[in-house]
């Protein structure tokens, strides 16, 4: 009976032990901040115990500490979601621990308005998921199942001067042309498709490194820049169609997702918005919302002329002519193609 007695007390006595050396940290950060202000981070022990340092880190990157804290300048950070990182060192021991903190942008978008400039005709059966405007003619990626195709269209008269038809197994998406070469998107096929722009024969395919999804498609000269329906936009090697980096779009409130169509436009990244009737501009630096356009009139306007689905025949498609500064937009089933100028508010 003392034998029992005695292992019990032991037991006991080591049990209370451990629970007053267990130490538990805490990481002391925002949730959200936005880049303009200073991330103040700490850490503490839950009980109050001894902390004998700490080394802070953002997404695996060491920045300089003083103590148990730290103050970071974010100004040149991505928006978005980072991780931040504690290393913990008490007693003879560490001890890593991890928090998630959002960088939002230093202020609320500008606001843009529009104004119609000229309107040209559009082909209705044309659901369209990719714009480009080269060399002087249109071309226009369209999507869902048996209706997914590229064409190459005169603007003034909207007539399809060439096109290839996808297989039937594929939703099309996104399109952009890049080294004189059309680059397609698919939808969830997980590749995308390269082709000749003389002949539109294609040349090679390539599968999707990264995302799982191919929404919109375009490019800033030096890369394929790609959306996969989340807020991420993806820079892509033209080559290889690797995707290398991404920025994440935010506002200084939120993040925006279902990026759609793109297009790039004096050196910002025009993007409509799945089931919306608008674009938002981001920064291709750090994904800030610089700008938002609400386009809702237009499909209004459009809807003076035929009927069309509210929630799926929106907005989607967007083009820009460099050399004469002309900003294109259609819709899915639109049988309107208008030139815009925005116009802020």
């Amino acid at each position: 009976m003392f034998n029992k007695l005695t292992v019990l007390f032991l037991t006991l006595a080591l049990v209370l032990n451990s629970c007053k050396s267990e130490y538990k940290f805490i990481i002391n950060a925002p949730k959200k901040v936005q880049i303009n202000q200073t991330l103040k981070v700490s850490v503490s022990e839950k009980g109050e115990k001894p902390i004998k340092s700490v080394q802070f880190s953002i997404d695996n990157k060491k920045i300089s500490s003083e103590g148990n804290s730290a103050t970071i300048d974010i100004s040149n950070y991505k928006l978005g979601k980072h991780q931040i990182i504690a290393l913990v060192f008490y007693e003879d021991k560490t001890e890593k621990i991890t928090t998630p903190v959002y960088f939002l942008a230093d202020k609320a978008p500008d606001v843009y308005t529009y104004k119609i400039i000229n309107t040209y005709p559009h082909d209705s059966k044309a659901y369209t998921q990719g714009l480009e405007y080269y060399n002087g003619f249109l071309y226009e990626g369209t999507g869902r199942n048996g209706t997914s195709w590229v064409r190459k269209v005169d603007l003034k008269t909207g007539k399809v001067l060439k096109q290839v038809d996808l297989d039937k197994a594929y939703f099309g998406e996104g399109i952009t042309i890049f080294n004189h070469k059309i680059h397609q998107l698919t939808w969830r096929a997980g590749k995308g498709i390269v082709y000749n722009i003389d002949s539109f024969e294609k040349e090679k395919e390539f599968k999707y490194t990264k995302s799982l999804e191919g929404w919109g498609l375009t490019h800033n000269g030096e890369k394929l820049i790609k959306t996969d329906g989340t807020e991420r936009i993806w820079f892509l090697n033209p080559e290889t169609h690797i995707e290398e980096t991404y920025i994440e779009a935010y506002t200084n409130k939120r993040k925006v997702e279902n990026l759609n169509e793109l297009e790039y436009v004096n050196g910002l990244i025009y993007a409509n918005i799945w089931q919306q009737n608008s674009i938002i501009i981001v920064n291709p630096k750090n994904g800030k919302v610089e700008g938002v356009a609400n386009l809702n009139s237009l499909k209004k306007e459009i809807l003076k002329q035929q009927n069309l689905d509210e929630q799926d025949e929106v907005l989607n498609g967007i083009a820009y002519d460099n050399e004469n500064n002309r900003l294109f937009v259609t819709g899915k089933h639109w049988s309107k193609l208008y030139e815009i100028e925005l116009i802020k508010k």
